[in-house]
């Protein structure tokens, strides 16, 4: 007789960032982990190319998530994960950040009792107009272990309450991921090569967020301040993401681009290569905060808010679209050489690296007593 299998840990997930950042947590789980992708942000073209170029086994995946409002995305999600943990119960439940795809897997959990841990716990923006905060806010309240990168996001789950006995510093997964997957120095000089870039004499900028992209008015100030940037004779590679350049388009800005180096979207480890040797990275992009410090670059944050302000203390700015991006862009860059070693040389505030074996003993131990973590 064939012993029955022992339940699996799903990570539920559905999004490009998320794939990175739970890579190696995967990598470390092996055949224990059931990857379960909500198709909230999936597409051939880059979502499939993400989990090919990063080996991450095939996933289940949900349908009817993808380009659908916040409240549906949530609810179709909902019901066909507790459909899915009804018929084959894990051991624990995992979640990363803040997305739709999280907040529905923390819910699901939730209903079936099933030990739900969350990583990237405690980030906090205190911008209720960011519908990410509100996602982060509530996986916080159910989830029974809490993995924060660092200690102020401990701070944060603690100021609301929540039992230190949930919480756990991990440090952050970004920076395995950037460690693990950044090309080594050969191929990144192959890459540059190819792009036509020379090292630390361009910069590197991404837009997406709807704040700016569904912002005519915001969209035109970034592309504005960027063009302006090229003007002074150092090249702006901009990786456009289909959805932005529809807004571009649709917008009426399309010619603004004109100045820029616009590239199709990159995978994941060409855009570290290129970040790695950017004399300054401009983007809207949560991840991007974490990164820059893994990769020893400074960045102009283009956004009203962030739940990342351990990026602010050295490597980041937090501007508004318009004007203020040229003045911070500008100061970074004058910093030049010096500069950049000085970042080079500071450790990054999100941890040191073993994040995911840290996380993956968690589930071990839950994987051992699988009960109810917290009342």
């Amino acid at each position: 007789m064939t012993a029955p299998e022992s339940p699996r840990i799903a990570i539920v997930l559905g999004t490009r960032p998320e794939l990175v950042k739970l890579t190696d947590l995967v990598r470390l789980l092996g055949p224990a982990a059931h990857l379960v992708h909500t198709g909230q942000h999936y597409d051939e073209e880059l979502s499939g190319r993400f989990l090919t170029e990063l080996g991450l086994p095939e996933p289940t995946y949900l349908t009817g998530v993808g380009g659908k409002p916040r409240a549906v995305q949530i609810s179709a999600a909902l019901a066909q994960l507790d459909e899915l943990f009804t018929a084959e119960p894990p051991a624990a439940v995992v979640v990363q950040g803040d997305t739709n795809a999280a907040l529905a897997g923390a819910l699901a959990a939730n209903a079936r009792g099933i030990p739900l841990l969350h990583v990237e716990a405690g980030l906090r923006s205190h911008d209720r107009a960011m519908p990410e905060e509100h996602n982060r806010v509530l996986i916080d309240r159910v989830a029974d272990v809490l993995c924060a990168a660092t200690e102020d996001n401990r701070a944060n789950l603690l100021a609301e309450g929540i039992a230190d006995s949930r919480i756990e510093v991990t440090g952050n997964t970004v920076v395995e991921a950037v460690r693990n997957q950044l090309p080594d120095a050969g191929a990144r000089a192959a890459l540059l090569a190819a792009h036509g870039l020379t090292a630390d004499a361009y910069v590197l900028a991404t837009v997406h967020r709807p704040e700016n992209t569904d912002s005519p008015e915001a969209l035109r100030a970034i592309l504005t301040e960027l063009a302006g940037l090229a003007g002074t004779g150092r090249p702006v590679v901009l990786p456009l993401h289909p959805r932005t350049r529809a807004r571009i388009e649709a917008a009426g800005l399309t010619g603004l681009l004109a100045p820029l180096t616009v590239t199709t979207p990159l995978g994941y480890s060409e855009f570290l290569a290129l970040a790695r040797h950017a004399a300054l990275l401009v983007s809207d992009s949560g991840g991007i905060q974490e990164e820059c410090t893994v990769l020893g670059r400074p960045l102009v944050v283009v956004r009203r808010s962030t739940e990342r302000p351990e990026a602010m203390a050295d490597f980041a700015d937090l501007v508004q679209p318009g004007p203020q991006i040229g003045a911070a862009a500008r100061r970074r860059l004058a910093e030049g050489r010096a500069g950049l070693e000085h970042l080079a040389a500071l450790p990054s505030p999100f941890g040191d690296g073993l994040a995911s074996d840290r996380i993956a003993e968690l589930l071990a131990r839950i994987a051992a007593a699988p009960q109810r973590l917290a009342a």
